[in-house]
């Protein structure tokens, strides 16, 4: 299984959020309803997005869990109706392996999993099953307790090398390598010292790993920490700047609210760098 090209040719992926929650931090009970839903993800491909990411279980700080059930009920009526109308690549963005099970039947080709396959004792063998990319992505703690204060030795070494061993993991397992990819996890128990830290090493993550990487920063409390006051809707700037400077430093796969701006921002980016 393969990503077609990007839609800025060397630029990276643009990963278009969408999360049929009723408590996301940036857009919980906007897109409920699966047709509001679909309406929503077809505009973000039509704004530069080369994949939608359908999330039904909020994962922000604090967040509550949802069921299988509960979750299955929001994510696909929406994946179903939205592999009838586009051909583009759809993510499942769940931690639940017969959540991730079903939505692939329904149409999705990549699990995004904020646990890195270690949710439950059948989650490898699952991604290494249904022969689909895999975004692994690191999160110290749980949704309800990460924040509490997340301590790390290091913890760009320590993000890297949990990477690489839930890489090295799934790969064992019979995920194929290059359909693995890693994300350091922006906000999932990290301080905002340590999200500049980890935005400053997604080079040495990268090398670490030896895996393509996928990035989200978009609208994260760290970046209203900077601009106090910041409301979640008032982040564009910040967002913009953290996705250039991980396309910068690496990325593969920019997971973004705001595709329009974000698309624009990386043209004016590429047509910079192409004259240099």
């Amino acid at each position: 299984m393969s990503l077609p090209e990007p839609k800025l040719g060397s630029g990276p992926w643009i990963m278009g959020v969408l999360n049929v929650t009723p408590d996301s931090f940036s857009d919980g009970g906007a897109y409920l309803e699966a047709g509001a839903a679909v309406d929503h993800a077809l505009a973000m491909l039509e704004d530069g997005a080369d994949i939608i990411d359908v999330g039904g279980e909020s994962t922000r700080p604090g967040a509550p869990s949802s069921s299988a059930a509960e979750e299955l009920a929001r994510v696909l009526p929406v994946i179903e109706r939205l592999r009838a109308r586009t051909t583009a690549p759809i993510s499942i963005d769940t931690m639940k392996p017969d959540v991730a099970r079903a939505a692939c039947a329904a149409g999705a080709t990549i699990w995004n999993d904020v646990t890195a396959l270690a949710y439950a004792p059948e989650s490898v063998a699952t991604a290494a099953e249904l022969g689909c990319i895999v975004i692994l992505m690191h999160m110290q703690g749980e949704p309800r307790t990460m924040q509490a204060n997340p301590v790390y030795d290091d913890v760009v070494a320590d993000v890297a090398a949990f990477l690489e061993e839930r890489a090295d993991i799934a790969e064992a397992a019979g995920v194929r390598p290059e359909n693995i990819f890693v994300d350091p996890g922006l906000g999932f128990g990290k301080t905002l010292g340590h999200n500049l830290e980890l935005i400053r090493g997604l080079p040495h993550i990268r090398a670490r790993t030896q895996r393509r990487m996928a990035f989200g920063a978009s609208r994260k409390s760290f970046i209203a920490a900077l601009d106090p006051g910041a409301p979640t809707d008032g982040r564009l700037g910040g967002s913009l700047a953290a996705a250039l400077a991980a396309w910068e430093f690496g990325a593969d796969v920019l997971r973004v609210h705001d595709v329009r701006e974000t698309a624009q921002a990386l043209k004016v980016w590429l047509a910079v760098g192409a004259g240099a």
